[in-house]
Formats: structure tokens, sequence, C-alpha cells
């Protein structure tokens, strides 16, 4: 979670891929990931970078080097962080397809139920309302169904010290995933807990929010005050973990995360709005001198604006007006068809749980035992609490 750019990209491939080709790669992955790797105990700067962690944070060295020792590489992590191939075509439809189906969203309309107190308290709490923490951790994991199956351990370490070379930013990379790799072991250390033990992505994320270490250091909350934090059973932590990690990216209570736009050919200056990419940075009134159209509350939107282009192929694109709080979910992932993704699947599970509430027969309320019963209708029982408005206007 809380993802780097190379990810999404491969995550959009991926979701891109035709169905028979995206089966038989999982097949493919799973088969490598059976396969044992060769372990990092006889890696020499492996083993060196084991000693210089355990001394920098105080950590048991003998500790250290045994687990980054029973590490082991696996071939297959390192080339799933190969860039996806130049010229590989975008398409928001076929992304959303991906993510928007009737199994994530009956999972999340369960998962709301269940857990409604929970989503409202965050809501209170952090500002974050409940469909777009409902949203993430369906895109994420639909609900802790598929949090990965990797050793994290393994992961993190491959990623360390065998990250392509060949990648544009392998430099940038390793040192990333080193930083990583670091504080799971520093976590692991402060929990009592065993390294080989966490299974995740291919990334090393974690739990039903995917959260990297990193992020679980600075983010992850004991939401139900039970004294410990599991983002891997424990919806309460997950859900107050995800809103204080978009509180402390800036979202803001209340806000709309886009805009429907249109534009008008005679003044339209599309390059330059598209140059700031999804970083909000034009006015109501500069957006609107540019060619863009906007309607009704939107003109009166008093923060900056971006135009997002979701591209479909050989179709003509969709665009959106992105606010400030779309901006803020791209912080969980760098992908504004990520975030688009979250946005609608909270949507429709917001809509399907509105449709179930309406659908529901009231059940009867029994008279008290010393009244007779009078043949009258008798008042609904409550039922679940309707979701707060979408933050975003109907597209």
């Amino acid at each position: 979670m809380s993802f780097l750019p190379f990810i999404a990209a491969l995550l959009l491939a991926v979701a891109l891929a035709p169905a028979s080709a995206a089966s038989h790669s999982k097949r493919k992955i799973v088969e490598r990931h059976s396969q044992r790797g060769v372990p990092y105990a006889a890696h020499e700067e492996a083993m060196r970078w084991a000693d210089e962690v355990a001394a920098r944070r105080g950590l048991d060295a003998a500790w250290v080097r045994q687990a980054v020792g029973r590490a082991q590489f696996l071939p297959v992590v390192a080339r799933l962080m190969q860039p996806a191939p130049p010229g590989t075509p975008k398409n928001w439809r076929a992304y959303r397809s991906r993510f928007i189906d009737p199994v994530r969203i009956a999972a999340g309309v369960r998962f709301w139920r269940e857990n409604e107190a929970l989503l409202q308290r965050a809501h209170r709490e952090y500002g974050v309302p409940p469909e777009i923490i409902v949203g993430i951790i369906g895109v994420e994991t639909i609900y802790g169904q598929q949090m990965g199956t990797f050793r994290v351990l393994d992961a993190l370490a491959t990623l360390s010290f065998n990250f392509p070379a060949s990648h544009p930013r392998a430099v940038e990379r390793t040192a990333f995933f080193r930083g990583e790799l670091e504080q799971f072991l520093v976590l692991q250390a402060q929990r009592g807990a065993d390294p080989l033990q966490p299974v995740g992505s291919f990334a090393g994320a974690m739990g039903m929010p995917q959260f990297m270490p990193s992020s679980i250091a600075r983010w992850a909350v004991d939401f139900d005050g039970d004294g410990r934090i599991d983002l891997a059973h424990d919806a309460a932590d997950v859900i107050g973990s995800v809103a204080n990690y978009f509180r402390s990216y800036g979202w803001q209570p209340g806000m709309p995360t886009h805009y429907p736009v249109r534009f008008d050919p005679d003044r339209l200056d599309k390059e330059a709005l598209l140059a700031p990419d999804i970083l909000p940075t034009f006015s109501v009134p500069s957006f609107l001198a540019k060619g863009a159209v906007l309607e009704g509350a939107a003109v009166q939107h008093q923060g900056p604006l971006a135009l997002v282009e979701l591209q479909n192929g050989d179709a003509e694109p969709t665009y959106v007006a992105g606010t400030e709080n779309f901006y803020v979910i791209t912080r969980y992932n760098w992908s504004s068809y990520y975030a688009m993704a979250v946005i609608e699947l909270g949507q429709e599970v917001g809509r399907a749980l509105q449709a179930q509430a309406a659908t529901t027969p009231p059940a009867a309320t029994p008279a008290p035992a010393s009244v007779s019963p009078v043949p009258a209708p008798a008042p609904a029982a409550p039922g679940p609490a309707t979701p707060e408005a979408t933050t975003t206007p109907p597209s």
C-alpha cells in the first residue's frame, strides 16, 4: 500500500490483460512461488547489511543475521518488478470491470453491515467517509480474501538485494526496499514475532489494507484498544488505520473527490490542463479559462483542481475534475485509475446497501407481555444505517 508508481503500473497492466492471460499468469506465479528459493545466508552483501541494521537499530545481531540468512531469493518477485512493456494501452473501462464486480460489491455490503459502527466512528474521528474506506479495502484485498501468499521476508529481501538491475530506477528502488526490510525486522523484533511467518504481496505489503512495513509503523492504529495492532484479522484496526492514513495525507472532510467536466472547444487548452498531471493546480477561474466547463457545486469549489484523464483504449478518454481529496487517494497507490476504482467501488457498495435496506421487510415488534396484542401494524425494527452521501456527485 501506499504504493509506488511502478507497482501501480504493474497492477494496471495485469488488470488490463485478457482474462485468460491473467489466469495463466496467476497460475504461473503460484507454481513458481511454491518452489523454494536460495537462502541469503551465503550472500555477503546481505549479511553485512544485517550487521549494519542490528548496530543502527540496537537489535540483537545474531537474531538479525539469522532472519536475513533464512530469507530466500525468489526470482518471480524480481521479475514482477519489471516495468510494463512500453506502449501498453490503458483502458479505464477494462480496469474498472476488474475491480467493480458482483463479488467485490457483495463482499463490501457484508463488510459495511458488519462494521457500520466502526466505519461511522472513523468518519467522526478522521473525517474519512465509510465508502472511501470500504472502497480501499475492497480494491486491495476483497476485504481480506486475497492478502497475498509470499513470505514478506522473502519478498523484501529479494527486492533489497536482487532488484532487477535493468530497471530504470533500480538504485532508488533498492534503497526503498532495504528501508522496508529494515522496518519489517524492527516491527517483528518489537513484537517478539517470527519474521518468517507474515505473508503478503510480492512487494511486501501486508494485511487487509496492504500496508508496507513503514506505513504500519507510521499510520497503523489500535482502533479497538485491545493493546495490539492486527491488520490481517481485526477489522477495527484496519478501518482506523486506513482512515488515519488518509487524514495524515490531508483528507478534507466534506470535500468531493471529483466533479464532472466538459470542454468548450473554442477555448480549450487541454495540453495546459493536463500538464500538471493529477496534482490539483488550477483555481476554478483558471480551470474555466483554459476551456473546462463545470456546473453546479463544482463552480463554487474553493480549492485547486486537476484535469484527470482516464484513457479508454481506442475510444474517447473519460475526464473528471479531481480535487485535493482525489489526489489524497492516489497517495495510497499512485494511479488515477486506482483512485477512481476505489471511489466507484465504494459508491456501488453504498448503493447496494441502500437497496437492501429498502427491500428488507420490517420486523414485527412484540407487544409487552402484560398487554394483550392489538391488531395494528408494528413499528419497523431499526435496520442498518443508510450510508451517508458519497463524496462524489453522481457521474
